[in-house]
């Protein structure tokens, strides 16, 4: 069966929500941090894999990491052909485009500004200015596309929207930013958080938790 390892407020809360807009059948195991709420996971949660990052999923004898990898695996083997967008449409290379921008520029732009700030920072400078940027563009850009089409890959709701959720969401609890700039980031995600499968991933993956949607 396949089976969801979830690691407290990590990326893996985006494979709980594509299970739950799938409809499919899957156990969820949820991971505490240690310590609570900003340590690594758990030794348990380390065995599973040798990197021991989040997120992980195991499905038989198959054990898989890497957000991308788990969503086109779950996408291609119980996903019926829901939530993507084909060679043959219109909008096929807006969904590459986003979906993998998510993790390939999205998450490490977040990333670098929260090590600066977890050991120091950088001095000012034009280092420090240029990640300052590369930090910002990603919401800038997002921004933009949100204000021509309703989600990312275009007229529908897609996987894109499920990998770049966590970065305008949850992330924003390690890394402080105002949406108030980003009047299409925020509409968009009020649009998200009226989706049922959204309420009952959260639900799941971070129970207590009031997401991040403005």
């Amino acid at each position: 069966m396949l089976t969801v390892h979830h690691l407290g407020l990590s990326q893996s809360e985006r494979i709980v929500w594509l299970c739950e807009e799938l409809g499919i059948d899957y156990e969820l195991k949820r991971y505490d941090r240690v310590p609570p709420g900003t340590g690594a996971g758990p030794p348990e949660y380390k065995a599973l894999h040798p990197l021991g990052t989040a997120p992980i999923i195991t499905d038989g004898d198959v054990v898989l990491p890497e957000t991308a990898a788990i969503m086109e695996y779950i996408l291609a083997k119980y996903g019926d052909g829901a939530l993507t967008v084909g060679p043959d449409q219109p909008n096929f290379a807006d969904y590459l485009y986003w979906f993998h921008f998510a993790n390939g520029t999205f998450m490490p732009s977040q990333m670098t500004v929260m090590l600066q700030r977890f050991f120091g920072g950088l001095a000012a400078g034009p280092m420090a200015d240029h990640f300052a940027r590369r930090a910002e563009q990603p919401f800038s850009l997002a921004n933009t596309r949100l204000g021509e089409a309703p989600y990312f890959a275009g007229p529908d709701f897609t996987a894109a929207d499920i990998i770049m959720g966590f970065s305008l969401t949850t992330m924003r609890g390690f890394i402080q930013r105002d949406l108030a700039p980003y009047p299409h980031i925020r509409t968009y995600l009020q649009r998200i958080g009226e989706r049922p499968a959204y309420q009952r991933a959260m639900a799941k993956a971070e129970p207590g938790m009031k997401p991040r949607l403005t």
